[in-house]
């Protein structure tokens, strides 16, 4: 164990006073050890603690449209519990499909329902394409997210994840599905959040 040696300051006023004393030890103790932390959160500039995001573990606001027609379009989430996503802090998003027809379907991210804020504004304009600048095009504002023809089978659930952030952030988020299958289809459609 090393010994603990102490000195006058140069500026203290002992020193200043013509009193030497042995300097200072010049070596420098650096601990060697290793310490494992743990961030779950920040205490942001107003004060109050914000937790730290993490993965959805199951999907969520799982939607069930019953006998939707070809050319028919649904709003997701829409339960009695979710009738939005809101991607706060996340960055990416899974959206699951499950069609009882096999075929085809057009996907686009909306803005969600006027009755919900967007932070502070409400309200907003309810049904419209997602627009903004992306990682692929930074200096274009286009439509976020907008797949028209995504070719599904049926009875199982469709997996589709769509990433690059170009959906991050957004608080008042749905999902317009239209069916193109070429005849009545139910369709149930979920959601999952990654950071």
């Amino acid at each position: 164990m090393p010994s603990k040696r102490t000195g006058f300051a140069p500026w203290s006023l002992t020193r200043e006073a013509g009193v030497l004393s042995a300097t200072v030890d010049g070596t420098i103790e650096v601990p060697q050890n290793v310490q494992p932390t743990l961030s779950t959160g920040f205490v942001d500039y107003k004060g109050n603690w914000q937790g730290a995001k993490s993965n959805d573990e199951q999907f969520f606001g799982i939607t069930t449209h019953l006998a939707v027609g070809n050319g028919g379009d649904t709003l997701s989430p829409a339960t009695s519990d979710v009738d939005h996503i809101d991607m706060t802090g996340f960055t990416d998003i899974f959206i699951a499909i499950k069609p009882t027809r096999a075929g085809s379907v057009a996907i686009k991210a909306i803005m969600g329902p006027d009755t919900n804020r967007f932070a502070n504004l409400s309200p907003v304009n309810s049904g419209e394409n997602l627009r903004g600048s992306t990682t692929n095009n930074p200096n274009q504002v286009s439509n976020l997210f907008s797949d028209s023809d995504e070719v599904l089978t049926a009875d199982v659930w469709n997996i589709i994840h769509i990433g690059q952030q170009e959906l991050a952030n957004q608080k008042n988020m749905q999902f317009k599905v239209t069916n193109n299958a070429g005849g009545d289809s139910d369709l149930q459609i979920g959601f999952l959040r990654t950071v």
